[in-house]
């Protein structure tokens, strides 16, 4: 009889040991994560402070306004007295090119978003176009280029800008499929109810209310499309080539900033080296802008 009172007793003081080293020892399991993640966080800020901070060290002395509006020219090392070339060319050629592609992929990618959103729920055939547009959306650039050369350049007989464009704007779609989507799925279902209750078209509700009260999420996706494109080299090698001319023809090959950059870093002379240091300094402070704009929309979408 004492025994038994003596175990039931004591049970309730084993359920608190037992509590008491589960907590510490989760404590210490959260700890050991919190430090893991700040630790792995610092080291990728101190990565990215890095690169920023050789970039701007090396692109600084030779982004001017000369680098900006002089076409490129062959090498000046050693001769003060001659010219020195620029970027314009790809930089012209740059903002045509992705400016195009951006015109062309995003109406593409703003329907087919809508489209998963709004009429293919629980349909085979939107579960499919999902799947496409997410293996679309991390497949590699070069592939993409690859794929634009052989439908593309070949047929025409030669690199163009009009290849590049195209090449861009396949990488656009999948981006703003995929934010067109989420963000009207954000939309919640009675504004759509309500509408439909008044009588509206289905085409109309889409139109005149989802698509409005998503706009700035829509918008956001549209620039980080954006800023994803303009840092590619690997599908335009392929495709516009890249030129030394200030060129406008979307017929012929067309100079672009990322194979600019590549080119001239690889040229071997130091006054070519150092504009290649501003193109990339450049293509950054664009690319960052642009999501910091497009950051700043969304937190006001949210």
């Amino acid at each position: 009889m004492s025994t038994t009172t003596f175990d039931i007793a004591s049970a309730p003081a084993k359920n608190m040991d037992q509590a008491r080293a589960l907590g510490r020892r989760r404590k210490m399991v959260d700890r050991l994560v919190r430090w893991a993640c700040t630790v792995c966080t610092v080291v990728g800020l101190v990565f990215l402070a890095s690169i920023l901070f050789t970039l701007i060290l090396r692109g600084i002395s030779s982004l001017d306004l000369t680098t900006l509006v002089r076409d490129f020219e062959p090498t000046t090392y050693g001769d003060d007295t001659l010219p020195r070339g620029g970027l314009r060319h790809a930089i012209v050629g740059s903002l045509i090119q992705t400016v195009i592609g951006t015109a062309v992929g995003t109406p593409i990618g703003l329907l087919v978003g809508t489209y998963l959103a709004e009429y293919s729920r629980g349909s085979r055939l939107g579960d499919a176009v999902r799947f496409v547009s997410d293996v679309l959306l991390s497949a590699p650039s070069i592939l993409i280029g690859l794929f634009i050369y052989q439908l593309v350049v070949l047929p025409m007989g030669g690199f163009s800008g009009f290849a590049g464009s195209l090449a861009l704007a396949i990488i656009v779609i999948p981006v703003v499929v995929r934010t067109t989507e989420d963000m009207l799925q954000l939309i919640p279902n009675t504004l759509r109810e309500a509408v439909v209750a008044l009588g509206a078209p289905k085409w109309k509700m889409v139109v005149m209310v989802t698509w409005r009260a998503a706009v700035s999420g829509i918008v956001t996706g549209v620039l980080l499309a954006f800023a994803r494109i303009t840092g590619e080299t690997a599908p335009l090698l392929l495709t516009s080539f890249g030129n030394n001319v200030n060129s406008w023809d979307l017929g012929r090959s067309m100079a672009s900033l990322p194979i600019s950059i590549y080119q001239q870093a690889n040229s071997g002379f130091p006054d070519l080296i150092g504009i290649a240091w501003a193109g990339a300094l450049l293509v950054t402070l664009g690319v960052l802008s642009i999501n910091v704009v497009a950051r700043v929309l969304l937190r006001k979408r949210k």
